[in-house]
């Protein structure tokens, strides 16, 4: 027998008669294929935790698998010894589907391994529990949350003692804990209430989110008085935790006019207005786009459902709405603290900015016009914050941090991608150059004008299942045993294969081709979801010439590796 029907025999002879995940599987008996896709391997651990299709089987996200995975993480932490247990982990959590079962019931698992656990009394943003795990000095933190995914998802994202999610080291070791524990009889118990009178589990005063809140309005440029307050600026949180934090902070700020989508405003883990809650796709913006023609708003801005990714849509010369990609609203982020710094005299000699790999080279071109260095890391603010302690051991000042897909990070407190605080830097920025009589979109093409004519475009080819992984592991052999020597008619100069690591940056799965003329272009398959991404950056006479030599790369690359079967 198959070793994936033993373990869906394993799961029906051991799930209680009553448990509705044991009707869920029986729904499916004659359906191997389905069977094996929940079955065919346990879902995988790692630097992201754990993330994947809510339902039944060792590959999907359920009170078994959290239960699992929090075991294995307590056993970790027990292994530091007592003072590490006492530090205690925080958990938050996101509307979707079982996201507050779930961080119960990893509380009460943490609980009743002896690890003190704080939770908040509802759900709240990414970036607010990654600051709380420094602000409280815990071990760990965890995050019940499938961030921009489908209604179908959710996802456990880890934290260690820093702040950031969990490095490759750390997740190694609680990987070894989790893969030995037996998730129907080695689990550890007791019920969140119980864990809640004993003292083991505190729930967590609003006070906090005031702290939070302080500290993302802390990161102010320039203040009321250098500012219109009155511009138009639309919100939606896309059905998830944004929308009080983010409400807040605008209402701190003094912005006067400005409207939260009504319909996406509260918490709704079907995400029934917009189905895809991803703020970097376009289809997010539809009830924004029309909420804003009806007020006139300059700037719409969305967050994701945890709140931490954010993107924006701009206004044009034409009164059409424009969505940014990560890496436009990456250059106005850079350019708006540069220049303000720059402006009040308080930019460092020593600063320093932290880009992605796979990130535009414009914004490096833009902070070295400063004097400030750029750095690069792999993907990933546990790479991009976790850079932070570099930063200080060498004497830099860390100013930002940001990644193409729509994550920033201005506070160096707050080690991941901040929706809340990159939204209030930007409603700023829109509000100050109003003032000055333009609007962002008119900065935009002044820094194409100034930096040169860049084209971004990250595409993705979405290849589900067992098939589509190995499909984009045949992809990734295929382009490294047989390398494209010349690209739409641009020599390959340089090509870097990150598989064994390179120069300080830690192996991983990226190629990246560097072209004639400042072009380039990498391709890596994601960590979180079953898909291979590709990064297109192309440089140009002017802004169509260079989105007109970025799509034929991208034409040529895809079908280059769309040939693999």
């Amino acid at each position: 027998m198959e070793l994936y029907l033993e373990k869906y025999d394993e799961w029906l002879s051991k799930l209680p008669e009553e448990d509705p995940l044991r009707e869920e599987l029986l729904s499916i008996r004659e359906d191997d294929n389905e069977i094996k896709e929940r079955f065919y391997k346990d879902l995988s651990f790692g630097t992201a935790g754990l993330r994947g299709k809510i339902g039944a089987g060792t590959n999907r996200m359920n009170f078994y698998t959290v239960a699992k995975a929090t075991q294995g993480i307590a056993e970790y932490i027990a292994a530091y010894g007592k003072e590490a247990m006492e530090k205690g982990v925080v958990i938050a959590h996101d509307p979707r589907h079982y996201s507050k079962e779930f961080s119960q019931l990893a509380a009460s698992i943490f609980a009743a391994n002896g690890i003190k656990t704080y939770v908040f009394k509802d759900l709240r943003p990414t970036p607010q529990l990654a600051y709380m795990v420094r602000r409280l000095k815990t071990i760990a933190g965890v995050n019940i949350t499938a961030s921009h995914n489908p209604k179908e998802y959710n996802g456990y994202k880890a934290y260690w003692e820093d702040g950031c999610q969990v490095s490759s080291t750390v997740a190694d070791g609680m990987t070894e804990k989790i893969n030995a524990v037996d998730m129907f009889s080695g689990i550890r118990k007791m019920t969140f209430e119980e864990g809640v009178e004993k003292g083991l589990i505190q729930i967590l005063p609003e006070s906090y989110d005031r702290e939070y809140l302080d500290l993302v309005e802390g990161l102010a440029i320039h203040q009321a008085d250098e500012l219109d307050l009155n511009i138009p600026l639309v919100y939606t949180p896309l059905n998830g935790a944004g929308s009080i934090p983010f409400a807040q902070m605008l209402t701190d700020r003094g912005f006067t006019n400005w409207k939260m989508v009504p319909e996406q405003k509260d918490p709704d883990p079907d995400f029934t207005t917009v189905g895809y809650p991803n703020p970097e796709a376009p289809a997010a913006f539809k009830m924004s786009e029309e909420l804003g023609k009806e007020f006139g708003a300059e700037l719409l801005m969305a967050t994701d459902p945890d709140s931490d990714r954010f993107a924006i849509e701009l206004k044009d010369d034409e009164g059409n709405y424009i969505p940014l990609n990560g890496n436009q609203t990456g250059y106005l982020l850079v350019n708006y603290i540069l220049e303000g710094h720059k402006d009040a005299g308080t930019l460092p000699q020593n600063g320093a900015m932290v880009k992605s790999i796979v990130t535009s080279t414009m914004s490096t071109v833009m902070a070295e016009a400063y004097g400030v260095k750029m750095f690069e890391t792999l993907t990933g603010f546990k790479n991009i914050s976790g850079k932070i302690p570099y930063l200080h051991e060498n004497g830099y000042k860390y100013l930002f941090g940001y990644e193409e897909s729509v994550g920033y990070a201005a506070c160096e407190d707050i080690r991941d991608k901040d929706g809340i605080s990159a939204g209030m830097l930007v409603a700023e920025a829109a509000a100050y150059y109003r003032k000055q009589g333009k609007t962002l979109w008119n900065v935009l093409q002044e820094l194409y004008a100034k930096y040169g004519y860049y084209a971004e475009e990250e595409p993705n080819i979405i290849l589900d299942g067992i098939e589509g992984a190995n499909r984009i592991s045949r992809m990734m052999a295929f382009v490294r045993k047989n390398p494209p020597m010349t690209v739409n008619g641009l020599k390959v100069t340089k090509l870097i294969d990150y598989q064994n690591g390179y120069e300080d940056i830690p192996a991983s799965n990226v190629l990246r081709f560097y072209l004639e003329e400042g072009s380039w272009f990498a391709i890596r398959p994601s960590g979180t979801e079953p898909k291979i991404k590709f990064y297109f950056y192309a440089k140009g006479n002017s802004r169509d010439d260079a989105l007109a030599k970025n799509q034929g790369i991208k034409d040529e690359i895809f079908a280059y590796v769309n040939a693999v079967e």
